[in-house]
């Protein structure tokens, strides 16, 4: 008799997944359109903007100056205290609120068109095609041996991205530190090791991020790409590709009747993959790494032209659009942000605009209350004034809360732009006149040419205690 051996049941090895696959490069194809022209547009504005506001001058500096040692911050006439930076908070804000609302109404076009990692993305890019030539050719060029042709382009485009990364670098630390004597004490070699440090690390992060990183950082370090779905509903414009006209896709020959063969208007070209700087395909639906620069749409209008079809294959539309629906574009979230955001910028405009320009506080000597020589109870405090204001002035002093209230020492005070002083005054009551041991009493200061210029701090007035 055969022994049966027994079989152990082997449960199948499932298949493993590498959560660390290497990155792909994306290589970008030129392309043409309205909307590459926009970005182009916007794009030299904000270099316009970035590059140029740091070299405007406003009277002996530069209009834009964030002194940090004297804790200044100038923007053209008006000049900003750490005391001011509440309003910062408020700009932080009113910018979070503008995102929200160009969202939800238009989905990315933020990071399409304005933000500077794509704006700078694009530029390197660009670096790319003038030294090594279009997308095949780069294609062509990396996986060819090195000779010297592509020794001489690949140190080409890498010179650019330094120099467009020092350039920025350059750029960014002249707000902080006046740019036409940082400029020359670059070039001597006499800057502080500091200036040497910030500058350098500004050119390698700009280097790093648009030459290396690019899409990875809009994809996976970018809060913004993991939080803008939420705020999508099916009325945001978005890009997308309309698979009811470009289904089923297919090469066919140019004047045949391809609906006769079951085939839409999609040619499968895959240009609208190889413009895209993310290196997506728009034809997969929505995706997170899609960032609404609407390259995938210039590519396509251009194809349709060409094979003699309707525009708008890709476009910027909506999902009810897409299904037949009417698009609303007017909808209660988007009044909502709407309402909020200009009621928020009004307050910050009026809140700037109308800001005191001279500050006052009040601090009450250690010693709770003396006697003078004629009888009367006397308080000292010191009066910190500063004046955030670009011009001179000289201050008027008053104090009140108390009948028969005195105010000791200096009741006008120059005080040069910008200055900060420290001006001892003392404030006697007759015993007779003090209601209790704890008053309130409050200082003014006035400026002597501008009553608009004021400003006003409560203290504590200290005496015997009433039986």
């Amino acid at each position: 008799m055969t022994e049966q051996i027994p079989v152990k049941n082997v449960t199948p090895k499932a298949p493993s997944v590498d959560l660390y696959a290497k990155r792909e490069t994306i290589y970008t194809r030129a392309f043409t359109g309205i909307f590459r022209n926009i970005r182009i547009a916007s794009g030299l504005f904000l270099f316009t903007l970035f590059l140029g506001t740091v070299w405007l001058p406003w009277g002996d500096r530069q209009a834009v100056w964030w002194n940090l040692p004297e804790r200044k911050f100038y923007v053209f006439g008006a000049t900003f205290w750490p005391q001011d930076f509440m309003l910062l908070s408020w700009l932080l804000i009113i910018c979070a609120f503008g995102l929200f609302f160009i969202t939800v109404f238009a989905g990315r076009v933020w990071c399409g068109y304005t933000c500077p990692q794509s704006v700078w993305t694009w530029v390197f890019m660009w670096c790319e095609k003038v030294t090594e030539g279009d997308r095949n050719a780069r294609m062509k060029l990396d996986k060819a041996p090195m000779s010297a042709n592509k020794f001489m382009r690949k140190t080409a485009k890498h010179i650019l991205w330094i120099s467009i990364g020092f350039i920025t670098g350059f750029t960014f630390v002249g707000y902080f530190s006046p740019i036409r004597e940082l400029a020359m004490d670059l070039i001597s070699g006499s800057a502080d090791g500091w200036a040497y440090f910030w500058v350098g690390f500004f050119t390698l992060l700009t280097y790093l991020n648009a030459g290396w990183l690019r899409e990875q950082v809009c994809i996976h370090m970018c809060p913004y790409s993991r939080f803008q779905s939420v705020m999508f509903d099916k009325d945001t414009l978005i890009v997308s590709y309309d698979p009811e006209r470009g289904e089923k896709r297919g090469p066919r020959k140019k004047g045949s009747d391809y609906k006769a063969q079951g085939l839409g208007d999609c040619i499968d070209c895959k240009l609208c993959v190889h413009v895209c700087p993310t290196g997506i395909d728009i034809r997969d639906g929505l995706q997170i790494a899609c960032i609404g620069c609407a390259a995938c749409i210039d590519a396509c209008d251009d194809v349709m032209l060409k094979v003699g079809y309707p525009k708008g294959l890709i476009s910027y539309t909506t999902e009810h659009n897409l299904s037949g629906q009417k698009t609303k574009l007017i909808r209660p979230r988007l009044i909502g942000y709407a309402v909020a955001l200009t009621i928020m910028s009004s307050l910050f405009a009026y809140t700037v605009f109308n800001r005191t320009l001279v500050e006052l506080n009040v601090l009450k000597d250690r010693t709770p209350y003396r006697e003078n020589q004629e009888g009367r109870i006397e308080n000292v405090y010191t009066l910190k004034i500063m004046n955030k204001d670009q011009t001179d002035h000289v201050y008027i002093i008053e104090a009140s809360g108390l009948k028969g209230l005195q105010l000791e020492g200096k009741h006008l005070i120059p005080a040069a732009a910008g200055e900060i002083l420290s001006i001892p005054v003392s404030i006697s009551v007759d015993p007779e006149d003090i209601p209790s041991s704890t008053n309130t009493i409050e200082f003014k200061i006035l400026s002597e040419d501008d009553n608009s210029i004021h400003r006003t701090a409560e203290s504590r007035f200290l005496g015997p205690t009433i039986r």
